[in-house]
């Protein structure tokens, strides 16, 4: 791996060049694969994500975090789930939703995903959140 932290994609010698990834693009890729997962209530970012946010721009890799290390891509995904979900069922399907999504969009196999559960999302705070966004 590059010292610059990109990821150099192992391609065949076809004379075309090379692709990189940023550990961005991967953190967008399993941010999205994380959220659409139902039980998830949100991901966790922090102050400037929530910034960015309520300026109006969609962070699709909040709450994700990639380590490119020599043993291979490790992602951190820090979520709050729904009240009344099996957390360990949701984790799981987090796990193969982003591996299958990487695999398919990157061709990249990742050796570790590792959910973080930071909270739990109760019904009343779901409908103070929406009415939040609303305003």
């Amino acid at each position: 791996m590059s010292e610059n932290n990109i990821l150099e994609m192992n391609t065949d010698n076809s004379g075309l060049g090379k692709v990189e990834i940023a550990p961005e693009v991967i953190e967008v890729i399993a941010g999205i694969a994380a959220s659409e997962v139902e039980g998830v209530a949100q991901m966790r970012g922090n102050f400037a994500s929530g910034v960015v946010e309520r300026l109006g721009k969609k962070n699709h890799g909040k709450g994700v975090k990639v380590d490119l290390t020599d043993e291979g891509i490790i992602v951190d995904v820090y979520c709050v789930m729904d009240f009344g979900v099996s957390i360990p069922n949701v984790a799981a399907k987090i796990q193969d939703n982003i591996r299958q999504a990487l695999l398919n969009m990157t061709a990249l196999e990742v050796d570790e995903v590792n959910i973080h559960v930071v909270g739990v999302l109760l019904e009343n705070q779901k409908q103070e959140v929406q009415y939040n966004q609303e305003m």
